[in-house]
């Protein structure tokens, strides 16, 4: 499946697992909730679906990467403890809070909100001290002794053995308590979150012009080559910084995102005459009412006397400006929820204090005001 459909199958699968009865308890028990595995290559967007969608759904989100942590790190530290077992006293050892359970709770209390996705990345390239407890943290959602929170969804990603050395296979005893999806790159369903990113239009008119150059993986004893879309995002975001700075861009600067030669080096040559393009547009209009009129009017008179390779040049321009309009304001969009959720958490703090004082009720006379507004 391609990136949308994996993330239309987890908000379906998210909502199925914290869908509650009149009594509110979850439908399906907590032990029939099968953690999330998304497998695909690096770069296609697996993190950054589940960010979305913990945000569309107004739900908790805590994220780690497995790589950068340790067996204590995730289970806890061992510390002595005294129990007594047919009337005699003897000393176990226990552990100390997960750091990884901690953060869930720490997400609850200082978010408000109860339920979440736990989000768990690079899960087969831990530690070998690390990999039994990932194990049963996959087959019974806990490290150590400590239990996930219940309405946590637990999702987990990886990269299959082909794109990384160190990642490990899992048996069939841990593969049936999952539900595996198998996640490959799809330029069309790239361009379309791109486009609404704002990614720089040289980037879109050029994967336009070369598909095959969108996702490419190469290894052997002696080279590795990798095109991937977190290395298009990323080239594109740095364009935008060097056209600001005027900071020269070539082919060794494309290169460090762009890790196939011939790649790089077709790239840095459209580029440059995407910016010579851009340039010789610039003096007509400026995104106005008044300017766009102007502006399409001699992007249609170039495009009469262009050849493919500059039609597909003023397509990315025109691609650039509209994508730049829209960035501008589903950013404008997230900054006014982002306040509403600010302003309940507010809210919530102050009542949660329960006291009468004047100054704060006077604040929370004021939180009412402007919520209504």
């Amino acid at each position: 499946m391609n990136i949308r459909q994996a993330k239309e199958t987890i908000g379906n699968t998210v909502r199925s697992y914290l869908e509650k009865d009149d009594d509110g308890a979850y439908y399906i028990p907590a032990v029939q909730q099968r953690p999330l595995l998304l497998m695909g290559p690096p770069g296609i967007g697996k993190t950054a679906i589940v960010e979305q969608l913990a945000a569309e759904y107004g739900i908790g989100l805590v994220s780690y990467n497995m790589t950068h942590h340790t067996r204590q790190s995730a289970v806890g530290l061992p510390h002595p403890a005294d129990r007594e077992y047919n009337g005699k006293t003897v000393t176990v050892t226990e552990y100390t809070l997960s750091e990884i359970v901690a953060s869930v709770y720490d997400c609850m209390e200082d978010t408000g909100k109860r339920e979440g996705i736990l989000f768990i990345d690079e899960i087969n390239c831990v530690s070998e001290t690390l990999a039994p407890c990932m194990l049963q943290f996959l087959q019974k959602k806990r490290f150590g002794s400590w239990q996930i929170p219940e309405g946590w969804v637990i999702v987990a990603a990886g990269n299959p053995r082909v794109f990384n050395r160190s990642a490990r296979d899992y048996d069939i005893a841990v593969l049936d308590r999952l539900r595996t999806l198998s996640v490959q790159p799809d330029l069309d369903v790239w361009m379309s979150y791109a486009q609404k990113d704002g990614v720089h239009g040289a980037v879109l008119s050029y994967l336009a012009f070369h598909r095959e150059h969108f996702f490419i993986v190469r290894q052997d004893k002696e080279t590795t080559e990798y095109v991937t879309a977190r290395g298009w995002q990323d080239l594109s975001t740095l364009l935008f910084s060097c056209e600001r700075l005027e900071i020269r861009v070539d082919q060794d600067l494309v290169f460090s995102y762009l890790a196939v030669r011939e790649i790089a080096e077709a790239f840095t040559d459209y580029y440059m005459l995407f910016r010579k393009c851009r340039q010789d547009m610039e003096k007509y209009g400026n995104g106005s009412a008044a300017g766009w009129g102007s502006w399409l009017s001699v992007l249609s008179s170039m495009a009469e006397s262009s050849d493919s390779q500059e039609c597909h040049i003023l397509a990315g321009l025109l691609l650039e400006k509209l994508g730049t309009a829209f960035a501008r304001y589903a950013k404008e969009e997230m900054l006014l929820s982002l306040g509403a959720q600010r302003f309940e958490e507010t809210e919530r703090t102050l009542k949660a204090r329960n006291t009468d004082e004047e100054p704060l009720l006077l604040v929370l006379g004021l939180l009412e005001k402007w919520k209504e507004s």
